[in-house]
């Protein structure tokens, strides 16, 4: 059983706020990801080149800011569950909410970039099995 249970109109009003926090999210886990794959990259550059010298200071950086990036994704994630949801994919930027429906626990289910609650699904389903309300 959830804590709180949510309607459509309360989740709606906080939409805008859940926007600029999943804006932040997934611009620091785009951001992050670059960061990794740059130093995947430079990684296999020196396994190939047999252990040769590499920028430490570069290295180090790319290390701190993805820790940053992180944290800053971590942060978020933490505000969203302030607001009462749950993130479920952050590919999608999917976020649930407890609701009562039909005297059954249900999520309503937010997409980034969605402006109104319009879909819900079981606790048992996730994104693929979402119906109109």
């Amino acid at each position: 059983m959830a804590d709180r249970y949510f309607s459509p109109a309360d989740v709606e009003a906080l939409i805008p706020r859940l926007t600029a926090v999943m804006e932040r999210v997934l611009g620091a886990r785009r951001e992050a990801m670059t960061v990794e794959q740059r130093m995947k990259a430079e990684q296999q550059r020196i396994t190939m080149a047999g252990g040769a010298a590499f920028d430490r200071d570069t290295w180090v950086a790319d290390q701190e800011r993805r820790e940053r990036l992180v944290e800053r994704m971590r942060a978020g994630l933490d505000a969203i569950t302030r607001l009462g949801g749950v993130t479920k994919d952050l590919e999608q930027g999917l976020v649930d909410f407890p609701h009562v429906r039909e005297g059954r626990e249900v999520n309503l289910c937010w997409k980034f970039g969605e402006k109104a609650i319009r879909y819900w699904h079981g606790l048992d389903e996730g994104y693929a099995g979402r119906k109109p309300l």
